[in-house]
């Protein structure tokens, strides 16, 4: 997934990163490890901090933030790509912002078109969620596929996702919002 992800930034950064007279070309690695950093640590901010539903849209290509370039996911990885540049390269918010905001959305399209594409292996879903929850090893596409069944994803599908991951589909208060995991992660979901 890695490596799929940084040849995507590698092959969208362009004028954006190296033909930018605001980073020297010997910088130009720093700035797709930057990128690649921020897209990782933006899509777990992302889960972790209420927008899993909106995530799995994008993985899955279905429900109201299916759309890469609309998404808030995208907005927050955007912000978390720009941090991750001017702290790394020390550019002005500006700069990097304007790296972001057209890297970030061209990546993650191509990296969930990938992530769909039944006919290509470098990523799948699973391997997204897994890495954006810290909840590797979980069936997030079959979950995700059960609970989008009507084509669109809501709170009552998000229930019955995280009751099942979390084990017997119990979505009382408690389960929700244990120390830790998915159910802490999904907490804030339910209303806690």
């Amino acid at each position: 997934m890695m490596e799929t992800l940084m040849n995507l930034i590698r092959q969208q950064t362009g004028d954006a990163v190296i033909n930018n007279p605001a980073i020297p070309n010997n910088q130009n690695e720093d700035a797709v490890q930057a990128i690649s950093s921020g897209i990782l640590g933006g899509l777990q901010q992302q889960a972790q901090g209420g927008n899993l539903g909106s995530l799995l849209s994008m993985v899955t290509g279905q429900g109201s933030d299916a759309n890469v370039s609309t998404s808030p996911v995208t907005q927050g990885v955007q912000q978390n790509v720009q941090k991750s540049l001017m702290e790394r390269l020390g550019i002005s918010p500006q700069v990097a912002m304007s790296i972001a905001t057209v890297v970030v959305p061209m990546v993650l399209n191509k990296f969930m078109n990938k992530a769909r594409d039944t006919n290509d292996s470098s990523v799948n879903g699973n391997e997204i969620l897994g890495h954006a929850t810290g909840q590797q090893g979980v069936d997030w596409m079959g979950a995700a596929s059960s609970a989008m069944a009507d084509g669109k994803l809501d709170m009552s599908d998000l229930m019955r996702v995280a009751g099942g991951l979390m084990g017997g589909g119990n979505t009382n208060k408690q389960n929700q919002s244990g120390s830790g995991g998915l159910g802490g992660m999904l907490g804030g979901l339910f209303g806690n």
